[in-house]
């Protein structure tokens, strides 16, 4: 099966949970075996994790839609996203929102997503080296927040970066399992919503798990 029929396949099988139109043809559009290691080729278009090294994974492609569907976006959206990981779910946030921030601790997978971004042709894509906050504060506030790894709680320092009507997609339990959460930011008291279970690697730094 060639690759463009496996994509297909895979967009058509998710199709059965997510309901987001604007969600499915990103999906459709980028091409995930461009994020995946040379050898792991023929599964791209599995709906499974693959790692990508350094103790890291590209998430399950319905766990991506999942959550990025979860973030409602229109196309106006700043969105931050924590743990670029292998920019796969930063190019499918850059199908969809006005402009994306992504941040990543480990300086190799930094490097080689903005290679394999740049390559796509996104203008709308900034990475950075994550800093000791997490976040990037420099750009703050944004519209939406999408964190690839698991956290102990929801940090505070992410919701004071989140627009007030924002809406964070983050994964809270423990090191090994989660909950994925939607957090909607509100003037009195945010709204929590749990979307299932999860496992993520763990968020590291400040209000987050140590290393």
């Amino acid at each position: 099966m060639g690759l463009d029929t496996a994509r297909a396949r895979l967009v058509g099988y998710l199709s059965q949970e997510i309901s987001d139109k604007r969600v499915l043809a990103a999906m459709a559009h980028v091409p995930r075996e461009l994020f995946v290691s040379p050898d792991c080729y023929h599964s791209a278009y599995d709906d499974i994790p693959l790692s990508i090294g350094f103790g890291q994974t590209i998430s399950q492609p319905f766990i991506v839609a999942l959550m990025t569907q979860a973030l409602k976006l229109k196309g106006s959206e700043k969105v931050l996203e924590i743990g670029t990981g292998s920019g796969y779910q930063t190019a499918i946030l850059a199908e969809l929102a006005k402009w994306v921030v992504s941040v990543e601790r480990i300086p190799q997978l930094v490097e080689s997503a903005r290679q394999v971004l740049g390559k796509l042709g996104y203008t709308n894509i900034e990475v950075h080296m994550a800093e000791k906050t997490l976040g990037w504060v420099a750009g703050a506030p944004y519209d939406a927040i999408i964190v690839t790894s698991g956290a102990p709680h929801v940090p505070d320092a992410l919701l004071e970066q989140l627009s007030v009507g924002g809406r964070l997609v983050i994964p809270v339990g423990s090191r090994w399992e989660q909950d994925l959460l939607r957090v909607t930011k509100k003037k009195k008291r945010n709204v929590v919503e749990n979307l299932g279970g999860c496992r993520f690697v763990p968020l590291i730094g400040d209000d987050a798990w140590e290393n």
